[in-house]
């Protein structure tokens, strides 16, 4: 059998949906954090059904299925004043506003977290190789850390904002 023109676009076009649909499926139905599973053992540990109860739909999906938020959908990003960031599983400091930068990439970025707030792991989601970030008290998934960040450290720890929360330094 000749492939043809018509075979050829035709079969691009089914590899295109069928990508399409992975995708959409994958932001719609985020995996399941392992990092918060039974694997690990954190400080703070409540069953499925607290989590529902204390966080809403969407810190849900993001601390505790590993989802990600819109790019420039929180309003965390135009978090200017001095104060702390910190977990919205359980309120443990993560970062501070002065390692807080403009990344361009629609989340919340820092240079740093605080001594003992996160953890990492390696997330091999997704056909990529990432290094995942979690709070190392409640396992919550935060975002992923990149390389590519601004000095002193280099790293840009780009977080989801609704897996945070901020508290502005007392005047």
């Amino acid at each position: 059998m000749t492939t043809t023109r018509r075979h050829l676009l035709l079969g691009t076009v089914a590899s295109v949906a069928s990508a399409s649909a992975a995708l959409l499926s994958a932001s719609l139905f985020p995996r399941r954090a392992t990092a918060a599973g039974a694997a690990e053992i954190f400080e703070i540990n409540y069953t499925d059904a607290q989590w529902r109860e204390r966080l809403s739909p969407q810190q849900y999906a993001v601390l505790r299925r590993e989802g990600t938020e819109r790019p420039g959908s929180s309003p965390l990003n135009k978090e200017h004043r001095p104060g702390t960031f910190a977990c919205a599983g359980c309120a443990l400091p993560l970062f501070a506003s002065t390692t807080k930068f403009e990344s361009g990439t629609g989340w919340p970025s820092f240079w740093k977290p605080l001594d003992n707030a996160v953890a990492t792991r390696q997330d091999r989601s997704y056909g990529t190789v990432r290094t995942e970030v979690h709070c190392r008290r409640c396992g919550g998934h935060l975002g992923h850390v990149f390389d590519d960040g601004p000095p002193p450290t280099g790293l840009r720890y780009c977080m989801n904002g609704v897996s945070l929360t901020f508290t502005p330094k007392a005047a």
